[in-house]
């Protein structure tokens, strides 16, 4: 899997990860991972082609 770039909100960092699952909601897409500070998720939008890529 690719290797996404993420900002945790809390912290007020960016993170790269590479473990990170693709969610749908309101007929969006999102990557969404664990925080690296905490136990919160932190996501991310992603484009319908992205999305398709990431779902294989």
């Amino acid at each position: 899997m690719s290797e996404l770039e993420f900002y945790d909100v809390k912290s007020k960092a960016k993170f790269k990860s590479t473990e990170f699952t693709v969610k749908e909601k309101g007929g969006r897409f999102f990557a969404v991972t664990k925080a690296k500070s905490g136990p919160h998720e932190c996501w991310r939008v992603l484009s319908k082609d992205q999305a398709a890529k990431f779902k294989k």
